[in-house]
């Protein structure tokens, strides 16, 4: 009796502190759909679709994804593909692009019976446009965007942040925001020997984070920590909050097959009209993030969606340009740069009127010189160290380290747009 009550304890402290999903299958044709993910245990489903492109979201609460390498890349049906992962904490979701408009006739969760695990079934039907928007008009789905709304997002960290003392005495120190791209849902590039373009760039932000703090000069925001999705408005969002003198998103970017090789780093920054091709390529690319994380896209702030270089304050531009060719001076002594180091086009995540603004693709996943460099923890800290040095070049002499008289140097030195 005793052996078998220590079985059983043993059992429930292995059990996974989160729900596991094990096996997806589809079945159906593209007039009817069903969607089925074999769980351990019983979740909570909420369901609901988007238009802009067709999607169906599913969020459930936090789930380990124990699939198959590649599921997901292509689907069956009306589901053309999709994709899963964490997109807040406590909280997973699956998307699903679809064929066409679909309504959702069922999504439901079975208890697990008869030796079958717990399974959560989602059946579709196609509709016409009309009967699309009804259905979404009748559920209020659209409107719904659970954990993406107003509250500033849980993965916005601020580096040691100071405790409730240091309210007393303002820091004056200049923010820096890092923003790592994509996260949770959003892989982001692929490497063909499977490295996620997500954890690279986490990687390298959590280490560019930890040398400039090092300084005493800066203080050190993160648009994200860990493998969370944000959406790219609340990055530029938490900049503009935090009155950031200069915000840093970090990428690494891959060329679709067929479109030959390239290789090293590119510094991008703001512009209505691409510099080249591969720069609107890059942005068209960068600007789905939102899409690919499920994101009601006719939501986007007015703020962000409406931004337009053209009404981005003339000393943003002009410091974003000198930070971008700094940045490139520096790195060009310990990385690999792009034949054209320089470029510019719309990405979203650099809308933010006020804050100067770049846009890093450290280099290409698909070029295993460059993947063999972003693995590799010298190469990190040697480029780490290199962005570290554009920063202080940036910032010059106007901050100090005890943060008495610091000012955002990057607001108290436009009177030098000209420069």
């Amino acid at each position: 009796m005793a052996a078998e009550s220590t079985v059983a304890m043993a059992a429930s402290v292995a059990q996974p502190e989160f729900p596991v999903a094990r096996d997806v299958r589809i079945a159906g044709d593209d007039k009817q759909t069903r969607f089925i993910l074999d769980l351990d245990r019983r979740v909570d489903v909420h369901a609901f679709t988007l238009a802009d492109p067709y999607r169906v979201i599913l969020d459930i609460p936090q789930t380990t994804f124990q699939l198959a390498a590649g599921v997901g890349h292509t689907g069956r049906g009306l589901i053309k593909a999709f994709r899963y992962g964490l997109v807040m904490p406590g909280g997973s979701r699956v998307v699903f692009d679809l064929t066409g408009p679909a309504r959702i006739e069922k999504a439901y969760v079975l208890d697990a019976a008869n030796g079958q695990p717990s399974r959560l079934i989602v059946e579709l039907a196609a509709v016409d446009k009309a009967a699309f928007r009804q259905a979404q008009a009748a559920d209020g789905g659209a409107a719904v965007r659970p954990g993406l709304g107003d509250p500033a997002p849980t993965g916005a960290v601020v580096a040691n942040a100071a405790g409730p003392a240091a309210a007393e005495t303002p820091d004056l120190r200049p923010v820096i925001v890092l923003d790592p791209g994509h996260g949770g849902i959003d892989n982001g590039t692929m490497a063909p020997s499977g490295e996620a373009e997500k954890d690279l760039v986490l990687e390298f932000a959590r280490s560019l984070g930890a040398q400039i703090e090092k300084t005493g000069k800066y203080r050190v925001v993160m648009t994200r920590s860990d493998d969370t999705f944000i959406p790219l408005g609340e990055r530029v969002k938490i900049a503009r909050e935090r009155k950031a003198a200069l915000f840093v998103s970090i990428h690494a970017d891959a060329l679709p097959k067929g479109e030959g090789d390239a290789q090293g780093a590119t510094i991008y920054t703001l512009s209505d009209r691409a510099s080249d091709a591969e720069a609107e390529r890059l942005a068209d690319a960068e600007n789905k993030a939102d899409a690919i994380g499920g994101v009601n896209l006719t939501e986007e702030p007015t703020e962000v969606a409406d931004i337009l270089i053209d009404l981005a304050q003339r000393e943003t531009k002009t410091f974003s340009n000198r930070f971008a060719r700094l940045l490139a001076g520096e790195l060009k002594g310990v990385a690999r740069l792009h034949k054209h180091p320089l470029k510019s086009a719309g990405f979203k995540v650099l809308k933010a009127p006020d804050v100067p603004s770049v846009l890093v693709e450290l280099g290409y996943v698909t070029n295993k010189d460059d993947l063999q460099h972003l693995v590799s923890e010298s190469w990190r800290s040697r480029t780490v160290g290199s962005v570290g040095q554009a920063i202080e070049a940036f910032f010059g002499k106007r901050v100090v380290s005890d943060g008495t008289t610091a000012a955002v140097a990057g607001r108290e030195s436009r009177v030098e747009a000209g420069q």
